[in-house]
């Protein structure tokens, strides 16, 4: 062998490029960049040559919805997760954060929407300590000026229709969507039901936040959702678990995750819901049924899950998240478009979620073939981020990182309890 050319060439493997499947199988990088993809082998003298065996190569997997807290970035890579997309955290988290991945080649990257517009007292103001809020929709445009200095990546509206706290009204709802747009940012609401996906939908967002579980949602709100190009993250990694599925077990006793975890973090995904979900909590079937009838209409699905809720883990509960839209009836290769091509495409990131020259050489190498088997993504055999290899083990959290995470889970569980008794929190 001459001299090493720094590339890296996948061999031998059957390649989705977040789309489609190819007839390429071989996949070159060198510089962070995919160079070449080829349906015979473009290895050149020098190249590190990396022989997938048959397995499957696909994007780094994007997880269209976070919260960050210690740890987050790093665990999410272990799965596979090469980018992150944070969905409410204070400004310094998020700097902190950013500031790892534009240093450290072991972390996610991040984009996030920093503090979400909300009326005061309104969700999440019981997980998160005191934040900016508005009440008016003449703030609008500062409360949107403030966020982009403060270095958000897009903006988060928190719907409270349904809810139990107060909440922003339409009027600044529909000012805060405007003032986002003029400035080029992606809108995200959080909904809590139906009503607020309707509200949410007229005033023009581009994302909505989890799927409603109140009620049905009706055959008109879907169709101009899918008219309209509105996305919708449902978060069913988080859903089940909220609404007394054991999820989290799920992904605890699946082997090909649970090693990777850590025994922490398995306790966590094992500790049931938190409470007992009274007589007046949904079924979770209604989750499924509404995002079902989302899939059927074409509205475009992003896979996210809403980690660190209580019942999930940073990357491990994502590859959950593409099992559970695989049984709402998106086949395996729209699911796995929801982690890679769909959420790049909605947030703009065009350098990253599919496979092709010229695109960050975020990928993954797992045996098996998951547009077949959609939990065959978990039998990972290497990954890269920005073609450097990752270095899979499992996280210890420390001592700090661990006592961050339990106040978390406390806030959340109290946050629920108050959702379950109908009770305005205190």
């Amino acid at each position: 062998m001459g001299m090493s050319t720094g590339a890296t060439t996948i061999v031998n493997a059957r390649v989705f490029d977040g789309a489609r499947s190819t007839d390429w199988t071989s996949v070159r990088f060198a510089g962070g960049l995919i160079t070449e993809c080829s349906a015979g082998s473009v290895a050149r003298e020098g190249d590190e040559v990396v022989d997938a065996g048959g397995g499957t190569v696909f994007p780094g997997l994007i997880d269209a919805h976070v919260h960050l807290v210690p740890g987050a970035i790093a665990q999410s890579l272990t799965f596979g997760v090469t980018t992150v997309l944070d969905m409410f955290s204070k400004p310094d988290q998020v700097a902190e954060a950013k500031e790892q991945a534009g240093s450290r080649p072991d972390v996610a990257d991040v984009r996030s929407s920093g503090i979400g517009a909300t009326a005061p007292d309104g969700h999440p103001s019981m997980i998160y300590a005191p934040f900016p809020t508005l009440t008016a929709p003449d703030q609008a445009d500062q409360f949107v000026a403030d966020r982009v200095a403060a270095g958000s990546d897009y903006l988060k509206i928190i719907s409270g229709v349904g809810g139990r706290w107060p909440s922003l009204d339409r009027a600044t709802i529909g000012a805060l969507v405007t003032a986002a747009h003029e400035r080029g940012l992606v809108v995200v609401a959080h909904v809590s039901s139906t009503a607020g996906v309707e509200e949410v939908v007229s005033a023009g967002v581009d994302v909505v936040a989890h799927v409603p579980v109140n009620g049905e949602l009706g055959e008109a709100l879907v169709e101009r959702m899918a008219e309209a190009g509105i996305a919708v993250g449902p978060t069913l990694a988080t859903m089940e678990n909220t609404l007394g599925e054991p999820g989290g077990a799920a992904v605890a006793g699946d082997p090909r995750l649970a090693t990777l975890l850590g025994d922490a973090w398995v306790r966590r995904l094992t500790a049931g819901p938190q409470g007992s979900p009274s007589r007046r909590t949904p079924p979770y079937s209604r989750a499924e049924a509404n995002v079902r009838k989302l899939a059927a209409a074409g509205v475009t699905l992003l896979a996210g899950t809403d980690a660190p809720t209580p019942g999930t883990a940073f990357g491990a509960s994502l590859h959950r998240e593409l099992e559970l839209l695989v049984r709402c009836g998106l086949t395996p290769t729209r699911a796995l478009a929801a982690a890679t091509t769909e959420p790049a495409r909605i947030f703009g990131l065009t350098d990253r979620g599919q496979i092709a020259a010229g695109q960050r050489a975020d990928l993954i190498l797992t045996s098996g073939d998951p547009l077949t088997d959609i939990t065959d993504t978990r039998a990972i055999k290497r990954i890269w981020r920005t073609g450097t290899p990752c270095d899979r083990h499992p996280l210890t959290a420390s001592a700090a990182e661990t006592a961050q995470l339990n106040a978390f889970d406390a806030q959340v569980a109290k946050a629920i309890a108050a959702v379950r008794h109908r009770t305005r929190p205190t």
